[in-house]
């Protein structure tokens, strides 16, 4: 009996479970810090990039997929999401995802950098939600045992393998394959889209465990999140349909920064909102709807209306304040085409994982498509059946080896994410990088005594990983901007890689 430990339950989690479970002589377990709908995956709204139709490539969604990376994608990875996507989606169907419907056939929407509408929704804008619901149904109805409100808190690693991982309070799980699940890492800033269950969980425990991670500089800030304690998302699919950004004087500004104005890569129109904020003294900016009146909105768009309307705005009248906000991560755990980590019997992902897919800059909505793609090759490599690894002994770069904390004085979560805010948010230099990586170093890691303490300890670690890989990063390039270096060096087309000392 092969036993496999799926630590998340977003859509790649909840996709390989119910892909390995049934197989034969297979054991699943799925585990989750909270309920199984706390993931990033059930608030995501946007939608499924994927090649529907006849006026649509895979060849076209590879190329729009590219250009977003900034150069830095890998071209294999793209195109296994790609060309793997209908499938993927397919499957979906098959588990009871209800995508909209137009006319008798899927409806596409258009978003940022896409060359086509190919972006499949599921109640307007509850795609994640529509998405998680049927498969955690499909989940409650399997044999995957299912272990909800359980903190995993370290990997357990014999003789250079991991065969398992600690729980908090409880008896160690021990697994012939564990595959970490566990999204992105939102909750390392003051400002994000992310759920608070985003703490970077599966990536610290990685690094602890001596695994690669790579790109952890290139996070993702969203252009537009509701300026509103909170920092609900207002999806780009927003933008796709005509709503326009405008400054306090109600100029738009984003027809100066770019071509594509609203519609360009959202590193790119994240930068142009905090530079329109920064000329008006830190006011948000405004999306304008109005033209698509509030019919259309409540029924395109319901639960960002509901958001909308519950915080006192009505933008069906009048523009909304917003303002960036973290969104993704492009960077992960180090893998390759199949999950698999540089450490044996480790796998991973989803958000977590980082295979050079993304890039610089994830393409909007290729990160539902990207769990559900790779949530089913990561069964076949956990369980061997996959092709042979390629191996990790050429490493992208020379790895960033991240020194242990000093043991000074321990640093709150609200100051780990004012400093990150500060020296990692959508505007980078030096001397800051490297003041809050001085900090870091000097400061006490959180113990893990409890769920909280536990997700502080992991959120410090990852913070002193995108520092460093910030720092080492001499150039700006999609998601990582560094105001000392503003251009994009071709010599530094490279993906960054990190590793932690160990003790």
């Amino acid at each position: 009996m092969t036993h496999i430990l799926i630590v998340g339950s977003g859509v790649a989690g909840l996709t390989a479970a119910l892909d390995a479970d049934g197989r034969d002589g297979v054991e699943v377990t799925l585990v989750t810090k909270s309920t199984l709908d706390q993931s990033n995956t059930w608030f995501a709204q946007g939608g499924v990039a994927v090649v529907t139709s006849a006026d649509d490539t895979v060849a076209s969604h590879v190329a729009d997929t590219l250009v977003a990376g900034a150069g830095l994608s890998e071209d294999e990875a793209v195109e296994v999401l790609c060309a793997e996507g209908p499938e993927a989606v397919q499957h979906l169907i098959d588990r009871g995802v209800l995508f909209d419907v137009h006319e008798g056939q899927l409806a596409r929407g258009l978003e940022a950098a896409h060359s086509h509408q190919r972006i499949l929704h599921a109640g307007g804008d509850a795609t994640g939600a529509a998405i998680a619901a049927a498969l955690i149904d499909r989940l409650r109805d399997s044999g995957v045992t299912v272990r909800e409100n359980t903190t995993v808190t370290d990997l357990i690693v014999e003789h250079g393998r991991v065969v398992g991982a600690t729980v908090l309070g409880e008896e160690p799980i021990r697994a012939d394959a564990v595959v970490l699940a566990t999204g992105g890492a939102g909750q390392l800033y003051p400002y994000t889209t992310n759920p608070a269950v985003a703490t970077g969980d599966g990536l610290a425990m990685a690094l602890r465990a001596g695994a690669f991670a790579a790109d952890l500089e290139f996070y993702q800030f969203h252009p537009t999140s509701l300026a509103v304690p909170g920092s609900p998302l207002v999806s780009e699919a927003v933008r796709g349909e005509g709503a326009v950004l405008v400054d306090d004087a109600g100029h738009r500004f984003m027809t100066d920064v770019h071509p594509d104005a609203e519609l360009a890569p959202r590193d790119v129109v994240a930068r142009g909102c905090a530079a329109a904020m920064a000329k008006q003294g830190g006011v948000p900016v405004r999306l304008d709807a109005t033209a698509l009146g509030g019919e259309f909105l409540a029924k395109r768009f319901p639960t960002i209306d509901a958001i909308v309307k519950a915080n006192g705005f009505d933008w069906g009248s009048d523009p909304i304040p917003v303002a960036p906000a973290a969104h993704y991560y492009m960077g992960g755990i180090r893998t390759d085409l199949w999950a698999r980590t540089s450490l044996p019997g480790l796998f991973a992902v989803g958000e977590v994982a980082c295979n050079g897919l993304h890039g610089a800059n994830r393409l909007a909505s290729n990160s539902l498509l990207e769990g559900a793609v790779y949530g089913r090759r990561v069964v076949d490599a956990a369980l061997g059946l996959a092709e042979p690894a390629e191996g990790f002994d050429s490493e992208w770069a020379d790895p960033v080896v991240l020194p242990p904390a000093a043991g000074g004085v321990a640093v709150s979560r609200a100051d780990l994410q004012q400093i990150l805010w500060d020296a990692a948010g959508l505007v980078r230099d030096g001397a800051t990088l490297r003041e809050a990586g001085e900090r870091l170093t000097a400061a006490a890691t959180p113990v893990a005594s409890d769920a909280k303490s536990a997700e502080d300890a992991n959120l410090f670690v990852v913070a002193q990983a995108v520092i460093a890989s910030a720092l080492a990063r001499q150039e700006s390039r999609g998601g990582h901007f560094r105001s000392d270096f503003p251009d994009t060096d071709s010599a530094q087309a490279v993906h960054s890689v990190v590793v932690m000392k160990r003790a």
